[in-house]
C-alpha cells in the first residue's frame, strides 16, 4: 500500500531583484522528485512539493539549508509576494517586507490568503490584486484589502488605512489576518469577508494596534 503523501510550499528568499530561485535551488528541488515527489508551480510564487510523509523532515531540512522557506500548503497565509525592490533595498523597504513575511507566512487561515508588497507606487507586484496589499509611499505605507484577480467579478483591493509607520506595518497586517481567521464563516473567502464585515470594522481592528 502506498504510504501517506504530504505537500509543502517552498518559497525563495525576498531580495533585491525579486523572489527568485537560484539554479542550485532548482536542482535541489528537482532532485526530490527522484524519491517520488511531484512539483507544482502556483500563481503566487511558491512551488508545491508533494512527497512521502516519512521523507518530510529530511526534505524540509535540505530545503532550509539551501536558503529556501518551507511553509504549509493549502489553507494558510502565503509567503509574501513582493516587488523587485528596484528603488533599492532601503528606499523600497526590503527589511520591512522581510519582517512582514516572517510575521504572516504560514499562518493557518480559513482559506488561502495572499499578501502583496510594493516598494513604491508603481506596484509591480500587483498588490491591489491580492487579498491584502501593502504599498510603500515615501516614508510611510498604505494598506489595501479585498483584491480579487479571478472570475467575472475581478476587482481591485480597496484602501483601508494610509500613512502607517514602518514599524507598525507587520502588526497591522497580522491584525487583519487574525481578525479574518477569528470571524470568517467556515471557508469564507477573504474578499467576501471584507464585504460582509465592512471596511470600517477591519479598520478599527488595525487602529487597535496603534493604541
Amino acid at each position: 500500500m502506498e504510504g501517506e503523501r504530504v505537500k509543502i510550499a517552498v518559497s525563495p528568499a525576498i531580495q533585491v531583484g525579486g523572489s527568485l530561485f537560484t539554479p542550485e535551488q532548482f536542482a535541489l528541488i528537482g532532485s526530490l522528485a527522484d524519491g517520488g515527489a511531484s512539483i507544482e508551480m502556483t500563481p503566487f510564487g511558491q512551488l508545491y512539493v508533494e512527497t512521502a510523509a516519512e521523507r518530510l523532515d529530511d526534505i524540509r531540512s535540505a530545503l532550509q539549508r539551501a536558503g529556501l522557506q518551507v511553509l504549509p500548503a493549502g489553507f494558510a497565509a502565503k509567503g509574501l509576494i513582493a516587488c523587485n525592490f528596484c528603488k533599492g533595498a532601503e528606499d523600497a523597504g526590503l527589511e520591512i517586507a522581510r519582517e512582514l513575511n516572517r510575521r504572516i507566512a504560514g499562518l493557518a487561515t480559513p482559506t488561502p490568503v495572499k499578501v502583496g508588497y510594493a516598494g513604491c507606487a508603481l506596484g509591480t507586484s500587483e498588490p491591489l490584486l491580492k487579498d491584502i496589499g501593502v504599498v510603500k509611499m515615501r516614508d510611510t505605507f498604505d494598506i489595501y484589502v479585498g483584491g480579487e484577480p479571478k472570475g467575472l467579478k475581478a476587482s481591485l483591493a480597496q484602501p483601508l488605512v494610509s500613512g502607517i509607520e514602518a514599524e507598525r506595518v507587520a502588526s497591522a497586517v497580522r491584525a487583519i489576518i487574525d481578525y479574518y481567521t477569528a470571524n470568517a464563516k467556515g471557508k469564507e473567502k477573504f474578499r467576501k469577508f471584507v464585504d460582509r464585515v465592512s471596511l470600517d470594522a477591519i479598520r478599527e481592528k488595525v487602529r487597535e494596534v496603534f493604541q
